[in-house]
């Protein structure tokens, strides 16, 4: 087969530690920090109802204060401890109860994950609720704003110390793309055997027809041979075509020749379905 050279294979890599997390595998996965805008966007709807509902609690107290026998030297204390309760724990638990979503962040498909990307516990959603009393409700946002456009991540004061991040979660989605046996090879497919590849080269060769778009052409010609000579094991005759047209027709060739399997399957599974769920002869139905 022609194209089906060795070459190379690349041995550095680029590795940004503000958008990429790397695992104990060592594969770097593309981090989506929430943008500025739509944290802010969140954060507005949040601490309206916070302050809103803190607002309302307190006046409610207030009122009730006198019927209740409390002291006026204790109005203070009483709204200062909702305040607190209303602006720091509640967020806390709600943060925490809900693994890094609030209603804001609900509505704009974001979420709070440590630095490592886990889950947030109350020691990091406390810390960022404490914080934020000062520079959310206090500044109006202003100081979070400003901390946060100085980063990579767009992180507050309260993500900095809690080593925290808004990481976004919504995508668009994507529609899966259907290949046909590309027509220099239609004649060869009409007699082609191709017998069933391993998982693992078929998820390879599924993976690297999705991307060849977004590679440069040496790395694309070089990854296209490498995995045409693994399949050409499996394959015969094996044609004299371009590596990565004969990928698609051999990833086209498994897929029709699975699906037809599994239909005759699901046919042979009908036609026995009547005798797998009858009764034996005279055998009474309890059920």
């Amino acid at each position: 087969m022609s194209g089906l050279a060795a070459a190379p294979i690349p041995t550095g890599t680029d590795y940004d530690a503000e958008r990429e997390l790397l695992t104990g595998e060592a594969v770097a996965l593309q981090l989506r920090p929430t943008s500025v805008i739509l944290r802010a966007a969140g954060a507005a709807i949040d601490y309206a109802v916070y302050v809103v509902g803190t607002g309302l609690l307190i006046w409610l107290l207030l009122e009730t204060a006198p019927s209740l026998g409390v002291p006026e030297n204790l109005y203070a204390a009483v709204a200062i401890s909702t305040a607190v309760l209303g602006l720091v724990i509640v967020p806390a638990v709600v943060e925490t109860a809900s693994q890094g979503k609030s209603l804001g962040r609900w509505a704009l498909g974001d979420r709070i994950v440590r630095d490592d990307g886990g889950a947030v516990s109350f020691r990091h959603a406390f810390i960022r609720s404490f914080v934020g009393l000062f520079e959310i409700v206090l500044t109006l946002g202003g100081a979070a704003v400003m901390v946060a456009m100085l980063n990579a991540r767009a992180k507050r004061l309260g993500d900095l110390i809690a080593g925290t991040y808004s990481q976004y979660e919504r995508v668009a989605r994507i529609e899966a793309r259907t290949f046909g046996v590309p027509p220099e090879l239609a004649e060869w497919a009409s007699t082609a055997d191709v017998a069933r590849l391993p998982d693992a080269l078929s998820r390879r060769i599924a993976q690297f027809l999705g991307q060849a778009g977004g590679h440069t052409p040496a790395t694309r010609q070089r990854l296209a041979a490498a995995l045409a000579r693994d399949a050409a094991v499996y394959v015969s005759p094996v044609p004299d075509a371009d590596p990565e047209l004969f990928l698609a027709a051999v990833a086209v060739l498994r897929r029709e020749r699975e699906a037809t399997a599994r239909e005759l399957e699901r046919a042979r599974l009908e036609q026995l379905a009547p005798t797998l769920a009858a009764l034996p002869h005279g055998f009474p139905d309890r059920g």
